[in-house]
């Protein structure tokens, strides 16, 4: 029923306000609708702005961390370089190091790798080897030859 008298008279009313309407509430501007001041408005965009923009000079930073991690394993194992972590490597602006915990990890496989390739780590790859066996016979062999060598007339 308000509904009825709404529209039947509503439309009357507008004709003889005369043109002093009130801005209806669709047209508010945003910092009105948000409860703030127009300069408070520009202020908090502005905030937004800057908090974006750190944001992502963060990412751009993570990004570039992880495109370097993945060019030192792909150097590592001699795999193809690629385009886009050299991208994003030179998108930080070099300022890219390796993690401290990769950087220490990355230590220790290279240790790891060192001795893997010694002869002693290559022997020890080698199943049913016994390294004590193996250094109790080197130093029997060893102490054998000086005893021979100190027998020997020639010497």
């Amino acid at each position: 029923m308000a509904f009825m008298l709404k529209h039947m008279i509503g439309g009357q009313l507008k004709d003889l306000t005369g043109g002093l309407e009130e801005k209806p509430e669709g047209e508010k501007t945003e910092a009105a609708a948000k409860g703030m001041t127009q300069e408070e408005f520009e202020q908090y965009q502005q905030q937004l702005a800057e908090e974006k923009l750190e944001r992502d000079t963060n990412f751009a930073q993570k990004k570039a961390e992880r495109a370097t991690v993945r060019s030192h394993f792909r150097e590592k194992y001699r795999l193809p370089k690629s385009e886009l972590d050299d991208t994003q490597i030179q998108a930080a602006a070099d300022d890219v190091e390796l993690p401290t915990e990769l950087a220490k990890m990355i230590a220790e496989d290279n240790q790891e790798e060192e001795h893997k390739q010694s002869v002693l780590g290559q022997i020890t790859n080698i199943q049913n080897v016994d390294m004590d066996q193996l250094k109790e016979k080197a130093q029997s062999t060893l102490e054998d030859l000086k005893q021979t060598a100190e027998k020997c007339d020639v010497m």
